[in-house]
């Protein structure tokens, strides 16, 4: 028979049973949308992860003291005072290092009038600005001569000028207290939102390390430094550098266990990214689960369709049809019910995944290799699951099949 006649007979048997041949279907319609949703939410994670990372600099290397032990005692990071301005200094003439910046901190509760809202200040020079990508969009930053003079000025978030000058004054060149030290703001920083741990990047201000140093903390180390490479390539070789040139200052012996810890945004972006391709595969596992569901829905409907049909066949290969015609007969309403369930399944995928991003607001992206793969799966599950129950409605004898009740 031709494969036009076989094609006719087959979506005339499907058209008798319409309910039954779509109930069929919905295994393989869910388990793709199911799909092309949990693949799109992946990759869609994925792309605000490493937009996130963007902005607070891909370049970036932050530099931390580290755990040592001293006396058989591990000492933890926060009684360490093993990085110092001078290391900062030395850090600059580093091939390959873009900026750098030392780093100190401290909480307290910022007070303007009756206003106060508590947070950190961060002592650091103009350079955390290129490192971070951060922004003034209002007033000036600090300079170097407020840096070697101390100076008591400072730069605000939006979430700290928000919540200082709730009735929207401009507070460039008003001054705030940071516990009992008075500071004059000199600008406010652009808005940068929350970041991809969930962390308000605006809950910020920016100070001179030598005033935060010397003013509020009285110590004479620093808590960390920041730096960024020329390029993000060469992000592993600068750290390399950085290591070596801060062993050599510490006097480390070879062997010695560093008394610092350097991190990328590379390595975070890594670990984030690693994190999110398992869950992605994860939930693409458990959809999949669907499809598996689905076809074996076709093999069943399919054998029940033979066993009714068992008479129909006998007169079939009666009058001249072949054991090859009858199991590509089946095989073909096999294979339509599994791709016509894969077309309705990809648009089921497309409308779940524009209501996932509508209505949870989450970042989404659809790939087309979910969709091409989710369809290939499809044709190939209709023909797996239609092979055998056609085989078996192949391999009938006629006078059997006739005699069938």
């Amino acid at each position: 028979m031709k494969i036009l006649n076989l094609l006719k007979i087959a979506l005339k048997a499907l058209n008798n049973n319409k309910l039954r041949c779509f109930l069929t279907m919905l295994g393989i319609i869910i388990g793709v949308g199911a799909v092309i949703t949990m693949l799109a939410i992946g990759q869609g994670s994925k792309d605000s992860i490493r937009a996130q990372i963007s902005e607070m600099g891909s370049n970036m290397i932050m530099i931390h003291p580290g755990n040592m032990q001293r006396g058989g005692v591990r000492q933890s990071a926060d009684d360490m005072q093993t990085l110092e301005v001078s290391d900062y200094e030395a850090i600059q003439e580093i091939p390959g290092v873009a900026s750098v910046s030392p780093t100190v901190s401290s909480g307290g509760q910022l007070v303007n009038g009756n206003n106060n809202y508590p947070s950190s200040i961060q002592g650091i020079t103009p350079e955390y600005l290129d490192i971070r990508k951060f922004k003034v969009e209002d007033g000036s930053m600090f300079t170097d001569v407020d840096i070697k003079n101390a100076a008591k000025v400072c730069v605000l978030g939006k979430t700290l000028v928000n919540n200082l000058f709730p009735n929207g004054e401009d507070p460039v060149g008003k001054v705030i207290r940071f516990g009992k030290i008075p500071m004059t703001v000199i600008g406010v920083l652009e808005s940068k939102g929350t970041n991809s741990m969930g962390q308000d990047q605006d809950d910020i201000v920016l100070a001179p390390y030598t005033t935060v140093m010397k003013r509020i903390l009285a110590i004479d180390y620093v808590q960390g430094i920041f730096a960024s490479a020329t390029d993000e390539g060469e992000t592993p070789e600068v750290i390399e550098r950085i290591e070596s040139l801060l062993r050599q200052r510490h006097r480390l012996t070879d062997g010695a266990e560093n008394d610092f810890e350097i991190r990328s945004q590379q390595e975070l972006s890594e670990m984030m990214n690693s994190t999110s391709d398992m869950m992605t595969v994860l939930l693409a596992c458990i959809a999949g689960i669907s499809l598996l569901v689905g076809g074996i829905g076709i093999m069943n409907i399919m054998y029940v369709s033979v066993t009714e049909r068992t008479r129909e066949i006998g007169l079939r290969m009666a009058i001249g049809a072949r054991g090859i015609d009858i199991l590509m007969q089946f095989l073909i309403e096999s294979v339509i019910i599994s791709i016509s369930g894969g077309i309705l399944g990809i648009l089921l995928g497309f409308l779940a995944t524009w209501l996932v991003n509508l209505v949870a607001h989450w970042p989404v992206s659809i790939q087309m290799y979910s969709v091409v793969l989710s369809f290939a799966v499809c044709t190939v599950t209709g023909v797996f699951f239609g092979w055998y129950p056609a085989k078996k409605a192949a391999g009938l004898d006629p006078i059997e099949a006739i005699r069938y009740e």
